[in-house]
């Protein structure tokens, strides 16, 4: 099963499916999808991956965690890409 058809099993059920999440923690895109469509909160699993990536640790702060994302999460990644850092701190101001 892709990551794709198992984003869209949960989507589609509405609910977690504890049995994909490792494999869906480990890819920032669908980590943030899952929370965002599935969990509708955070995905503790996935936010190592998010972490890694600017573009996805933005629109999960933006959208999922709705504030400013947890400590372990600002590194160097996310402060990284200019455009994405400037609309965080604007975000979270």
């Amino acid at each position: 099963m892709t990551l794709q058809e198992a984003y869209d099993k949960a989507r589609k059920l509405g609910k977690r499916i504890p049995e994909l999440e490792p494999a869906i923690s480990k890819d920032a895109e669908y980590s943030y999808y899952y929370a965002r469509d599935v969990i509708k909160g955070r995905f503790i699993l996935g936010e190592a991956a998010i972490s890694k990536d600017a573009y996805w640790s933005y629109w999960y702060a933006r959208y999922v965690i709705k504030g400013r994302l947890p400590d372990f999460m600002h590194n160097a990644v996310l402060f990284s890409n200019d455009e994405f850092a400037k609309y965080y701190i604007e975000y979270i101001e």
